[in-house]
């Protein structure tokens, strides 16, 4: 059983939206769909990416 789930559905769009431009500013070749191909390594640094931007974003509104 999955335990990860979207708790707002109407914000998936925006989400993916949001991984797909910090995998750009990383330089990792994301794509829809499936990505077994990528390192660990290499969707950590989107997964750092989104929360250095969310931390950022945070900060700034403080």
């Amino acid at each position: 059983m999955s335990r990860n789930r979207v708790l707002v559905p109407e914000a998936k769009a925006g989400l993916n939206k949001f991984k797909m431009e910090a995998a750009k500013e990383v330089g990792v070749n994301l794509t829809e769909g499936y990505n077994g191909d990528l390192t660990s390594r290499e969707n950590g640094s989107v997964g750092g990416q989104m929360v250095k931007k969310m931390v950022e974003s945070y900060e700034k509104n403080l």
